[in-house]
């Protein structure tokens, strides 16, 4: 298998992996008396910080998957995942550590680390199109 679909297969299940978390914390709470499973608030909000956080980092890998998934579906639908393969888990890194940091805290560096590992993804998604685009 190729990085590149790797990498795709990697930030599917990422983002399908805090899916699962969002509805393991909204279980407990439920099964806990905290919370009625039809009265949560979509952002996470009315849990915890943690649980706002946790739906903020799966609403930002919901909103940048699509567009890794067409540059590297196009990759390999083109047999051109020798342009993509070199950077591809690059960009599954740094959406997993964005969302790790996420995750984990709110603060100023936290994130300037966060917004780093962004730029990260956005400049090699940018180059790695305009590779395919040009190639």
């Amino acid at each position: 298998m190729s990085n590149t679909a790797i990498a795709l297969l990697g930030f599917t299940s990422w983002t399908l992996f805090l899916v699962f978390s969002i509805a393991s914390l909204r279980g407990f709470w439920s099964l806990k008396g905290g919370h009625a499973l039809n009265a949560f608030s979509p952002d996470g909000s009315d849990v915890s910080p943690f649980s706002n956080r946790i739906c903020r980092a799966h609403a930002n890998c919901l909103e940048n998957l699509p567009v890794f998934a067409a540059i590297a579906l196009y990759a390999l639908a083109t047999d051109q995942t020798a342009i993509t393969d070199p950077l591809a888990l690059y960009v599954l890194a740094a959406r997993v550590g964005q969302s790790t940091v996420h995750m984990i805290s709110t603060t100023v560096p936290a994130v300037l680390v966060r917004a780093n590992l962004f730029v990260v993804q956005v400049v090699i998604m940018g180059w790695l199109l305009f590779q395919l685009a040009t190639s």
